[in-house]
């Protein structure tokens, strides 16, 4: 069985998918989340990190600030990882 993947884990893949422009169905898919998951997490980020990009569909892209916090999620979690593997 699987470790269940932290919710740290989930928004640095969202904030990842979302640096190109992504909508709410393409970053539930890519991120293997529901929609509602995915939907919620997506209102957490829109604070800072996730612009809304007005079209139809709705795009939603990465800010530069939420480029920053995926960078230090990343390099967070390969600090972790290194621990584990000890």
């Amino acid at each position: 069985m699987r470790a269940k993947r932290s919710k740290n884990k989930i928004l640095q893949e969202i904030l990842s998918i979302c640096s190109k422009g992504e909508n709410i169905t393409q970053i539930a898919y890519r991120s293997n989340t529901n929609l509602t998951v995915a939907r919620d997490l997506i209102e957490l980020l829109k604070k800072n990190l996730v612009n809304e990009v007005d079209g139809s569909p709705v795009i939603y892209k990465t800010t530069a600030r939420g480029l920053q916090v995926m960078d230090r999620l990343k390099m967070l979690q390969n600090e972790m990882d290194g621990w584990i593997a000890k």
